[in-house]
C-alpha cells in the first residue's frame, strides 16, 4: 500500500470519528431515560467500521475513540445537566402560583418541548451524516486499489500453446482473447496485411480497468507453432485447445481467481462460443465484429462487396459450393487470386466450418454474451449481430464508426482499409467501457 492511500485512509476515518463523537454528545443531551439511544447504537456500530479501515492499513494504533457506555437506570451527565432543578419545597410553592404564574410556566414548558424536538431533529440530522460518512469509507475501502500495483506481463504456456499475461491482482477479472481467422497472431496481426496491434492496444486499456487479460497464439503459428499443423484445425480442435487455456489460467492464478471471460474476435468468436458449452467456469462470452451467419453465406457476401472481384465471382461461387456439399476443389486451373481462399491445405478445415450456424452454437452455450458490432464493418454486418442477439441472455451494442479491427474509420473503403496498418491508432470510442461493464456486471 503506498503512503498517499494510507493518509486518505487515516483522513476518512479520523473525520468518521469526528461525527460521531458529534454524535454521541448530541444523544447524550436529549436521553433522559438512560438507556442506549439510536445515536448511540449507530456510533458502536460505526466505531467497528473505523477500527477495520485502520486495520486495513496496517497501523492499528493511528485511530482510536471510545464512547463511554452509560450505567443502567442513570442518565449521562450533560442529561443530568440539561434537565433543571427545582427547591426541595417546590409542591409548597407551587401552591401559591397565581394562575399568571401557571400560564408562565406553561410558557416555559413548551419553550423546553419545542427546544427538545430541534434538538432531537438536529441529533438525527447528525445521525443521518454520520452514516452517510460511514458509507462513504466503507465504500472505499471496498473499492480501494491496494496500491497501483503495477501489471505484470509474462509468457504463458498450456502445453506447447503460448500467450501472454498481462495480471495485476490475481482477484480481478481475466479475459481470454481468441483471435480471428487465417494466421492471426495474440497482437492482433497478420502477415497478410493487417498490423494494427488491435488485441495488444485492448489488454493495455482493459488491465487500466483492473481486468487482466490472456491473448494468444493459435496453434501451429507463431510462438505455439510447436502445438501441430496450423491446418488440421476444426472447431473442435480449436475448442479443446481454449479448454486448455482455460485450465492453464485457473492454475497460473489460482482456484480463487474466479470463472474466466471468452472473449472472440471475428472467427474466433465462433470457436470461444462452441468452447463455452458445459463450462461452469466460463463467466460469459464477449463476441466482436461475429459472424451471425454460417461462414458460406458471410463468404459470398465478403466476395460480392468488393467489385474487383466480378470477373472471378462465377468461379468463386461454383468452388464455394463444392466446399459447402463437404468436396475438396481442384484449384490447378483456378485464377490464381481465388487460389489462398481454396488452398488444398486449408479445405478441410472450411469443411469442417464452412456450415455451422454461430447462432446456434451459441445457444448450445447458454452463456451470458455481449455482441459488439462496428456499423463500418466491411467484413461483417451489423445484420449478423442482429441475428446472434435473437439469442437468449445476449446484449448488443453497436459502435458508430468501429470497423473489423475495432479502430474508428471512414466511409470509403480505401480509408477503412489504411486504419488495417496503423498499429498506433487507438481503439474506436466505447469499446473497452462496454466490455468493463460486461465484466464487471457477471464476475
Amino acid at each position: 500500500m503506498t503512503m498517499p492511500m494510507i493518509v486518505l485512509l487515516l483522513a476518512a476515518a479520523a473525520a468518521t470519528l469526528m461525527v460521531l463523537l458529534i454524535v454521541v454528545a448530541v444523544a447524550q443531551s436529549l436521553n433522559k431515560t438512560g438507556t442506549p439511544t439510536p445515536a448511540e447504537t449507530a456510533a458502536a456500530a460505526a466505531a467497528s467500521v473505523v477500527a477495520a479501515v485502520a486495520a486495513h492499513t496496517g497501523k492499528t494504533d493511528s485511530v482510536s475513540a471510545q464512547v463511554p457506555a452509560h450505567k443502567h437506570g442513570r442518565s449521562p451527565k450533560s442529561a443530568r445537566a440539561f434537565v433543571s432543578t427545582a427547591p426541595a419545597n417546590r409542591a409548597a410553592a407551587h401552591k401559591r402560583h397565581t394562575t399568571k404564574g401557571a400560564a408562565k410556566e406553561a410558557a416555559i414548558a413548551a419553550q423546553d418541548t419545542q427546544k427538545q424536538g430541534k434538538d432531537a431533529f438536529a441529533g438525527f440530522a447528525l445521525i443521518g451524516g454520520a452514516i452517510a460518512v460511514i458509507g462513504g469509507v466503507v465504500s472505499f475501502v471496498a473499492d480501494f486499489n491496494d496500491g497501483d500495483i503495477a501489471p505484470e506481463i509474462k509468457e504463458l504456456t498450456a502445453g506447447a500453446l503460448h500467450g501472454t499475461l498481462v495480471n495485476a491482482r490475481n482477484s480481478d477479472p481475466v479475459v481470454l482473447i481468441v483471435p480471428g481467422s487465417g494466421p492471426t497472431d495474440r497482437d492482433g496481426n497478420n502477415p497478410m496485411g493487417v498490423n494494427a496491434n488491435t488485441y495488444r492496444i485492448l489488454a493495455d486499456e482493459l488491465i487500466e480497468e483492473r481486468i487482466a487479460t490472456v491473448r494468444i497464439d493459435k496453434r501451429g503459428m507463431f510462438a505455439s507453432r510447436d502445438a501441430g499443423d496450423a491446418n488440421a484445425v476444426s472447431p473442435d480442435i480449436y475448442a479443446a485447445d481454449i479448454h486448455a487455456w482455460i485450465d492453464a489460467i485457473k492454475v497460473e492464478r489460482g482456484e480463487g481467481s474466479g470463472c474466466i471471460f471468452l472473449m472472440g474476435h471475428s472467427e474466433g468468436a465462433l470457436m470461444a462460443s462452441r468452447a463455452a458449452a458445459g463450462r461452469d467456469d466460463v463467466c460469459g462470452l464477449i463476441l466482436v465484429a461475429a459472424m451471425g451467419r454460417p461462414m458460406g453465406h458471410v463468404i459470398r457476401e465478403q466476395l460480392a462487396a468488393n467489385p474487383a472481384n466480378a470477373p472471378i465471382m462465377d468461379e468463386a461461387l461454383a468452388a464455394l459450393a463444392e466446399i459447402e456439399a463437404g468436396r475438396h476443389v481442384d484449384v490447378t486451373s483456378m485464377t490464381p487470386a481465388l487460389v489462398p481462399l481454396f488452398a488444398p491445405a486449408v479445405q478441410d478445415y472450411l469443411i469442417s466450418v464452412i456450415n455451422i450456424d454461430p447462432v446456434e452454437v451459441l445457444r448450445a452455450a447458454d452463456k451470458e454474451a455481449l455482441v459488439i458490432q462496428g456499423d463500418r464493418d466491411m467484413q461483417v454486418s451489423v445484420a449478423d449481430a442482429r441475428l446472434l442477439d435473437a439469442v437468449r441472455n445476449t446484449d448488443l451494442r453497436i459502435i458508430e464508426g468501429m470497423n473489423h479491427v475495432l479502430k474508428s474509420a471512414p466511409e470509403d473503403r480505401s480509408g477503412n482499409l489504411a486504419t488495417y496498418g496503423e498499429p498506433d491508432l487507438p481503439l474506436a470510442d466505447d469499446l473497452v467501457r462496454r466490455i468493463r461493464r460486461f465484466v464487471k456486471d457477471n464476475d
